[in-house]
């Protein structure tokens, strides 16, 4: 034996971290040679040291297609509406149908398949997208396109509560909050971006030919997916967690409660901006409002990538804050165009990294019942948004357009007084592990 292989003996690595015993261990029971175990570990945690971007940019566009793919028909009502002989307010409710079938199906699909691997769970996902898509183009039929949209709605709950937590773990510890927040960019850039290329799209070709699109799209993904994204394995089958056992983590009942109310208060306003729009004199600017709350919440996204791991708790109450100072603005202040526009930017600065810091924040409290946490938030989280166009619309009918700023900053109340309760558990001065 060499003077290096001596070096290299099992007694010096079993020395070493952690992370080289479990290496270790990964040799011996395969009787790899000790210097190609040390050279594995080399590579091993050198690439620890950094986030896995090809794979989490493939996550956030499969967060895109799932975003894009709920609000893809707002933009589209009167074309869809013509083709399929109903009226715009039926075709309104293929985003509602989408929110149910996600609601109603995500806990116990999740629970059915924790056990199976990560990457084939993501494809199969991302595959029913691609099949709802392609069902909702080339359907003529309302019901079969109201099926499709459920199923798109299912394919997203599954999607839903398994992206944030696969990111997690393609990260080392230190970097899995902006892990999180690359894969969640794809939400801000579907709404400020995905919907008006859509729109535009439908306009100028037809309403079938961006569905099309996200077809093509949701295609090529799926060899990202396969080529480029790391595998990880599910649960074993005598470690599922129950979805009550989770509900008892300290931390994620607040969490969760943040979630479901801060949804809420968001999907009034958001579902309903033309409208609100229209009553103070701006109806003609819907799009470019829309394209200045995009651009802030992809500059939230960054702050919060970049500053999550130490400042989780400081970053959600900035973002309630900021979301409650721009309810208050378009309150008593939208007769002025230029404070609707800097409401509107408060507004996309709040809310923009809202979706990474719960999602962090239940994974983190949920510790080894991350999985089940992630879960219940991805139902409450869409019980929230079809409960926002149900509120949103009685408000309209009750009170006007004027209601919808004030029912978000009371709404936002509650949320502030429970993130400041939650300094133990939910949402902690810092983060464990936090570099």
């Amino acid at each position: 034996m060499s003077l290096t292989k001596k070096f290299l003996t099992k007694k010096s690595l079993i020395r070493k971290s952690p992370g080289e015993k479990s290496l270790l261990a990964r040799a011996s029971a395969a009787d790899e040679p000790v210097a190609e175990a040390a050279t594995s570990l080399s590579e091993e945690l050198v690439g620890d040291r950094k986030l896995p971007l090809l794979a989490l940019l493939a996550l956030a566009t499969a967060v895109f297609i799932t975003s894009l793919t709920e609000t893809l028909p707002a933009g589209l009502l009167p074309a869809m509406s013509a083709d399929l002989r109903v009226g715009e307010s039926a075709t309104g409710q293929t985003v509602t149908v989408y929110a149910i079938g996600t609601a109603l199906t995500a806990i116990p699909l999740t629970a059915a398949t924790s056990a199976w691997r990560r990457k084939r769970l993501l494809l199969a996902s991302m595959a029913g997208f691609a099949v709802a898509n392609t069902v909702t183009a080339l359907s003529g039929n309302y019901p079969l396109t109201m099926a499709a949209r459920f199923g798109a709605g299912v394919a997203a709950g599954l999607a839903w509560a398994l992206l944030a937590g696969y990111a997690r773990r393609l990260a080392p510890a230190h970097l899995q909050g902006r892990a999180i927040a690359i894969a969640m960019a794809g939400i801000p850039v579907a709404l400020s971006l995905g919907v008006p290329a859509g729109t535009f799209l439908g306009k100028a070709v037809d309403w079938r030919a961006a569905f099309l699109v996200m077809t093509a799209l949701t295609l090529a993904l799926l060899g990202w997916i396969a080529a480029s994204v790391p595998d990880r394995p599910g649960q074993e089958r005598g470690g599922r967690t129950p979805m009550a056992a989770a509900l008892k983590v300290p931390g994620v009942s607040p969490v969760l409660f943040v979630t479901l109310v801060f949804v809420l208060a968001h999907t009034i306003l958001y579902t309903f901006i033309a409208t609100f729009l229209d009553a103070v004199g701006m109806g003609g600017s819907t799009g470019l409002v829309l394209l200045v709350f995009g651009a802030a919440s992809l500059v939230s996204i960054w702050v919060v990538g970049a500053q999550i791991n130490r400042r989780l708790r400081a970053l959600t109450i900035a973002g309630t804050l900021l979301v409650a100072i721009a309810a208050a603005a378009l309150a008593a202040l939208s007769d002025s165009t230029a404070v609707v526009y800097a409401a509107v930017t408060l507004w996309g600065l709040g809310w923009g990294g809202i979706p990474t810091l719960l999602q962090t924040a239940v994974g983190d409290a949920g510790g080894e019942h991350a999985d089940a946490a992630q879960a219940v938030l991805v139902t409450l989280w869409n019980v929230a948004m079809a409960g926002g166009g149900v509120v949103g619309g009685i408000l309209l009918s009750l009170l006007g357009p004027a209601s919808f700023p004030w029912s978000v900053l009371l709404l936002l109340v509650p949320v502030l007084l429970v993130v400041l309760a939650a300094r133990a558990h939910g949402f902690p001065a810092r983060r464990e592990g936090a570099a």
